[in-house]
């Protein structure tokens, strides 16, 4: 064989051994490349996130966990801090992906909710005391309201959690007790706010520090962002008022004791829109801090705009009761005829009807919101529709009376 041929021969062998080589090396790189991409979609598809709700085994907080649980794919536990819990009912809640851990503990207490807080990617605070029955002393309702909203900001900063929900409430607005109307309003609404009832002026207070606490450095380095939720009337699974309204009509043998006039209206929201733009929120103070963090949002969805009367009969409408119309003033006269009782028994009776001058005054005054600042600032769009929310509600009372 000739040089020649036989380098010939070399270089074509070379050549061949070469190819076969860089096959394999294209195709450990696609192999490579496949395996990196599917491990990295699985760290982006893998449970890490961790949330605390305060208040969770109140009415809006069962909400906020059956809301999670089906809606954060990235959700590894809730945390369900509260000073009454109900095992019975979180029990049936766990699942294999989804830790659900009960903590029993007073907001009050911040070594408490430092503990809670340990650990902890976001924390919805809903923990409140609502009062505007006179039931619960005032001392009491600031240490909750605005205290332990404190704890909660401090326990935050301490264990370098980044994001905070705050459940606030319209009545940090309005109505006020001059009875002047807010229809329709907005965020931006002008609006003469005068508060004469602890809880309002707790929850007004509680909202300042929560939203003045965005921005502020957390252990570790980073920010702290917050923001606030108003609602409007909640109604839904397990709302003690309704509950209440129930009873009383019962008592009246189906009676429910009506008056105010039929312009009046006021916003009312389901529980489940409520929770769900909680959670919406709390993604957007992760994916754009700068434009959530510090901001106030009203809480709506499509619920129809009515008198607390006649929304409240469109609840109860599955019992067939008969609403019955007084003079407004002879309710005016009967809030007055409560609040001198309640005074003259204060000492010996805590006497606590649902009609006194606040709360006829809260319903005889118009406040409805009419804003889309949640859908402009998270892409907010109601989870259920009128009719899903109507119908939900009217199942569970069927169920046993709005008990979750």
């Amino acid at each position: 064989m000739s040089k020649r041929k036989l380098g010939a021969e070399l270089v074509a062998h070379i050549r061949a051994r070469l190819r076969r080589l860089s096959a394999v090396i294209r195709a450990e790189a696609v192999s490579a490349h496949r395996k990196l991409s599917l491990s990295s979609t699985m760290a982006e598809n893998k449970r890490t996130l961790v949330y605390l709700i305060t208040g969770g085994c109140g009415f809006l907080g069962k909400h906020l966990l059956d809301v999670l649980l089906e809606k954060e794919e990235k959700l590894a536990e809730v945390r369900v801090f509260d000073k009454h819990i109900y095992p019975g009912f979180y029990e049936q809640k766990k699942t294999d992906e989804v830790e659900v851990t009960l903590i029993q503990g007073d907001i009050t207490d911040y070594n408490s909710v430092l503990e809670a807080t340990q650990g902890v990617d976001v924390v919805i605070h809903s923990a409140s005391l609502v009062d505007v029955w006179h039931k619960i002393p005032a001392s009491l309702i600031f240490s909750v309201n605005v205290t332990g909203t404190e704890n909660v900001i401090r326990a935050c900063v301490e264990c370098g959690v980044e994001r905070l929900v705050y459940t606030s409430s319209m009545e940090v607005i309005g109505p006020n007790m001059n009875g002047d109307h807010f229809k329709r309003g907005n965020e931006d609404t002008k609006y003469e706010v005068k508060h004469t009832m602890a809880y309002p002026q707790s929850k007004a207070k509680a909202e300042e520090v929560v939203l003045q606490a965005n921005g502020r450095q957390i252990k570790g380095g980073k920010c702290l962002y917050t923001c606030s939720l108003r609602p409007t009337g909640i109604y839904g699974e397990g709302h003690q008022l309704m509950r209440d309204f129930y009873n009383l009509a019962v008592e009246r043998g189906g009676l429910v004791i009506g008056g105010v006039p039929d312009h009046i209206e006021h916003g009312r929201v389901y529980a489940g829109n409520v929770a769900w733009m909680h959670v919406l929120a709390a993604r957007a103070l992760k994916t754009n801090p700068e434009k959530v963090g510090g901001e106030a949002f009203f809480c709506y969805d499509e619920s129809p705009y009515k008198s607390y009367e006649d929304f409240n009969m469109k609840l109860l409408s599955e019992f067939n009761f008969r609403k019955v119309c007084m003079p407004g003033i002879v309710l005016y006269f009967l809030a007055l005829l409560n609040d001198f009782l309640r005074w003259i028994l204060r000492p010996f009776y805590n006497y606590t009807p649902l009609l006194n001058r606040y709360t006829l005054a809260v319903a005889s005054t118009t406040f409805t919101v009419q804003t889309d600042k949640a859908q402009r600032y998270f892409q907010y769009q109601p989870l259920y529709n009128w009719n899903q929310c109507l119908a939900r509600t009217h199942v569970s009372m069927d169920m046993g009376l709005l008990i979750i």
